[in-house]
Protein backbone atom coordinates (compact mmCIF):
# COMPACT_ATOMS: atom_id res chain seq x y z
CA UNK A 1 0.00 0.00 0.00
CA UNK A 2 1.54 3.00 -1.44
CA UNK A 3 1.09 6.36 1.22
CA UNK A 4 0.09 9.46 -1.01
CA UNK A 5 1.06 12.49 0.91
CA UNK A 6 -2.08 14.67 2.13
CA UNK A 7 -2.96 18.07 -0.48
CA UNK A 8 -1.62 21.19 1.80
CA UNK A 9 -4.18 22.64 4.17
CA UNK A 10 -5.42 26.21 3.45
CA UNK A 11 -3.16 28.78 5.74
CA UNK A 12 -3.72 33.16 6.10
CA UNK A 13 -1.22 33.22 3.20
CA UNK A 14 -2.47 30.55 0.48
CA UNK A 15 -6.56 30.10 1.67
CA UNK A 16 -6.54 27.24 -0.97
CA UNK A 17 -4.04 24.76 -2.48
CA UNK A 18 -1.93 25.85 -4.86
CA UNK A 19 -2.48 23.11 -7.10
CA UNK A 20 -6.57 24.14 -7.86
CA UNK A 21 -5.83 27.27 -8.73
CA UNK A 22 -4.46 29.14 -11.77
CA UNK A 23 -1.65 31.73 -11.66
CA UNK A 24 -4.13 35.06 -11.52
CA UNK A 25 -5.95 33.56 -9.05
CA UNK A 26 -2.94 32.72 -6.84
CA UNK A 27 -1.68 35.66 -7.15
CA UNK A 28 -5.11 37.61 -6.32
CA UNK A 29 -5.23 35.61 -3.08
CA UNK A 30 -1.60 36.39 -2.08
CA UNK A 31 -2.65 39.88 -2.75
CA UNK A 32 -5.79 39.59 -0.50
CA UNK A 33 -4.07 38.02 2.38
CA UNK A 34 -0.93 40.49 2.26
CA UNK A 35 -3.49 43.61 2.19
CA UNK A 36 -4.61 41.80 5.19
CA UNK A 37 -1.21 41.55 6.70
CA UNK A 38 -0.64 45.28 5.89
CA UNK A 39 -4.02 46.97 7.46
CA UNK A 40 -3.47 44.89 10.77
CA UNK A 41 0.01 45.65 11.11
CA UNK A 42 -0.88 49.79 10.50
CA UNK A 43 -3.78 49.05 12.80
CA UNK A 44 -0.86 47.80 15.67
CA UNK A 45 1.44 50.75 14.71
CA UNK A 46 -1.30 53.14 15.46
CA UNK A 47 -2.33 51.56 18.69
CA UNK A 48 1.42 51.50 19.68
CA UNK A 49 2.30 54.99 19.19
CA UNK A 50 -1.11 56.61 20.02
CA UNK A 51 0.47 58.15 23.01
CA UNK A 52 3.20 59.49 21.46
CA UNK A 53 2.36 63.66 21.21
CA UNK A 54 3.33 65.29 18.25
CA UNK A 55 3.02 68.83 17.37
CA UNK A 56 2.90 69.84 13.69
CA UNK A 57 6.14 71.37 12.50
CA UNK A 58 6.65 74.93 10.82
CA UNK A 59 8.88 74.83 7.76
CA UNK A 60 10.60 78.40 9.38
CA UNK A 61 11.21 76.25 12.35
CA UNK A 62 13.38 73.92 10.41
CA UNK A 63 15.38 76.50 8.29
CA UNK A 64 16.17 79.26 10.77
CA UNK A 65 17.96 76.67 13.01
CA UNK A 66 21.52 76.66 11.89
CA UNK A 67 23.18 73.33 10.85
CA UNK A 68 26.69 74.65 12.91
CA UNK A 69 26.73 77.09 15.76
CA UNK A 70 28.34 80.54 14.70
CA UNK A 71 30.60 81.99 17.42
CA UNK A 72 30.40 85.70 15.69
CA UNK A 73 27.04 87.83 15.44
CA UNK A 74 26.00 87.84 11.37
CA UNK A 75 26.38 90.92 10.01
CA UNK A 76 22.93 93.28 10.01
CA UNK A 77 21.08 92.60 7.24
CA UNK A 78 18.73 94.87 8.46
CA UNK A 79 19.28 98.96 8.42
CA UNK A 80 16.93 99.93 11.14
CA UNK A 81 17.91 99.70 14.88
CA UNK A 82 14.89 97.95 16.22
CA UNK A 83 15.02 95.18 13.37
CA UNK A 84 18.87 95.05 13.58
CA UNK A 85 18.37 94.95 17.82
CA UNK A 86 15.71 91.73 17.24
CA UNK A 87 18.18 90.06 14.79
CA UNK A 88 20.87 90.15 17.49
CA UNK A 89 18.57 88.77 19.92
CA UNK A 90 17.38 85.94 17.64
CA UNK A 91 21.33 84.88 17.13
CA UNK A 92 22.23 85.40 20.70
CA UNK A 93 19.27 82.67 21.42
CA UNK A 94 20.70 80.74 19.19
CA UNK A 95 24.43 80.90 20.09
CA UNK A 96 24.28 81.46 23.86
CA UNK A 97 20.96 79.12 24.76
CA UNK A 98 17.38 79.85 25.59
CA UNK A 99 15.93 79.61 28.95
CA UNK A 100 12.33 79.83 30.93
CA UNK A 101 11.46 81.66 33.75
CA UNK A 102 14.30 83.64 34.20
CA UNK A 103 16.15 86.88 31.61
CA UNK A 104 18.97 85.05 32.54
CA UNK A 105 19.82 81.61 34.04
CA UNK A 106 22.85 79.70 36.04
CA UNK A 107 24.10 78.84 31.97
CA UNK A 108 23.99 82.03 30.46
CA UNK A 109 21.20 81.26 28.25
CA UNK A 110 18.73 84.11 27.72
CA UNK A 111 14.80 84.29 27.35
CA UNK A 112 13.44 86.81 24.21
CA UNK A 113 13.27 89.54 26.53
CA UNK A 114 16.85 88.77 27.93
CA UNK A 115 18.53 88.46 24.86
CA UNK A 116 16.67 91.86 23.57
CA UNK A 117 18.09 93.56 26.58
CA UNK A 118 21.33 92.32 26.61
CA UNK A 119 21.72 93.39 22.75
CA UNK A 120 20.31 96.69 23.61
CA UNK A 121 23.74 97.38 25.90
CA UNK A 122 21.86 99.37 27.76
CA UNK A 123 19.44 101.81 25.78
CA UNK A 124 16.71 101.11 27.19
CA UNK A 125 14.27 103.20 24.57
CA UNK A 126 15.40 101.05 22.25
CA UNK A 127 14.77 97.80 24.02
CA UNK A 128 11.32 98.78 24.74
CA UNK A 129 10.47 99.47 21.29
CA UNK A 130 11.80 96.00 20.28
CA UNK A 131 9.97 94.61 22.94
CA UNK A 132 6.58 96.38 21.42
CA UNK A 133 7.05 95.00 17.92
CA UNK A 134 7.83 91.56 19.58
CA UNK A 135 4.73 91.33 21.29
CA UNK A 136 2.69 93.01 17.93
CA UNK A 137 4.49 90.29 15.83
CA UNK A 138 3.42 87.10 18.68
CA UNK A 139 -0.29 88.83 18.74
CA UNK A 140 -0.40 88.63 15.27
CA UNK A 141 0.59 85.05 15.02
CA UNK A 142 -0.86 83.93 18.62
CA UNK A 143 -4.07 86.32 19.51
CA UNK A 144 -4.32 87.92 22.95
CA UNK A 145 -0.88 87.23 24.63
CA UNK A 146 -0.45 88.81 28.30
CA UNK A 147 3.32 89.74 27.37
CA UNK A 148 6.46 88.57 25.94
CA UNK A 149 7.80 86.57 28.95
CA UNK A 150 4.06 84.41 29.10
CA UNK A 151 4.64 83.49 25.19
CA UNK A 152 8.50 82.31 25.62
CA UNK A 153 7.59 79.98 28.78
CA UNK A 154 4.37 78.89 27.22
CA UNK A 155 7.11 76.58 25.47
CA UNK A 156 8.78 73.14 26.30
CA UNK A 157 11.78 74.50 23.19
CA UNK A 158 13.16 77.03 21.28
CA UNK A 159 11.95 76.89 18.56
CA UNK A 160 8.85 78.92 18.71
CA UNK A 161 10.50 82.17 20.45
CA UNK A 162 13.44 82.23 17.75
CA UNK A 163 10.56 82.34 14.87
CA UNK A 164 9.08 85.23 16.58
CA UNK A 165 12.19 87.06 16.96
CA UNK A 166 12.44 86.74 13.65
CA UNK A 167 9.16 87.82 12.28
CA UNK A 168 9.70 90.57 14.56
CA UNK A 169 12.70 92.16 12.84
CA UNK A 170 10.97 91.69 9.64
CA UNK A 171 8.26 93.65 10.82
CA UNK A 172 10.34 95.74 12.57
CA UNK A 173 12.65 96.45 9.00
CA UNK A 174 8.77 96.89 7.50
CA UNK A 175 7.39 99.07 9.95
CA UNK A 176 11.20 101.33 9.20
CA UNK A 177 12.12 100.79 13.12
Amino acid sequence: MLLTPAPPQPTATSPVPSSELSLEARLAATEAAMTIRLEAAAVAHEVRTAHIPTEPLHRDDVMALPLTPTLTPPPASYPTPVATLLQRAHHRLLTGGWCTGALVDQDGSHCMLGAIRAEARGDGGLAASAAAVLLDAIRRQFGDVDSVPSLNDAFADARIPLRMLDQAASLADARGL
